[in-house]
């Protein structure tokens, strides 16, 4: 077991891929047992896309031709993630094979690589399905937008709420 390395005086409101809120929540319609990880696996809080075997996930798309169709939708924490590596303290890898949690809908906390305010829009990398935020309509590079918005502040590399329902400020 690591050494503890610091000490808060809060617990943290979540982890990347919980829910954060109890608001209604939609699955990818795939059927139950049908979504499981691709080859190299698939990350927990990071956007997903089907393969076009129509039942892995992987945090990137099908091929380049499908790099502008956003993400089937956001990678849920079922503590289906394994630590692989003896060493590592954590993982949020879902090992190949694995089943996978493709959500459409809700609100969740995951951690953004840009810094956050409410309303932006959520933007997901086609390369490794991670999260950036930007104004509605705007083009990040290497990005999609999504179906999802900022609903709380957040410095780049932070926890920050997205939510499908919230669009408002």
């Amino acid at each position: 077991m690591p050494f503890q390395t610091q000490i808060t005086s809060q617990p943290a409101p979540g982890l990347p891929g919980d829910f954060a809120s109890l608001n209604p929540t939609a699955s990818f319609p795939a059927g139950e047992g049908a979504l499981v990880a691709a080859t190299g696996g698939c990350l927990i809080g990071a956007f997903g896309w089907v393969q076009g075997d129509g039942r892995s996930v992987a945090n990137a798309p099908v091929s380049s031709a499908s790099t502008s169709a956003p993400p089937d939708g956001f990678v849920h924490r079922d503590l289906t993630a394994q630590i692989i590596n003896l060493p590592d303290e954590g993982s949020l890898l879902i090992p190949e094979g694995y089943p996978v949690t493709l959500l459409t809908a809700g609100d969740f906390w995951a951690v953004t690589i840009t810094a956050a305010t409410p309303g932006q829009a959520v933007f997901a990398s086609i390369t490794n399905g991670s999260i950036a935020t930007a104004a509605a309509g705007a083009t990040l590079s290497g990005a999609v937008q999504t179906r999802f918005y900022v609903t709380s502040t957040c410095a780049a590399g932070e926890l920050v709420k997205i939510s499908s329902w919230s669009h408002a400020v």
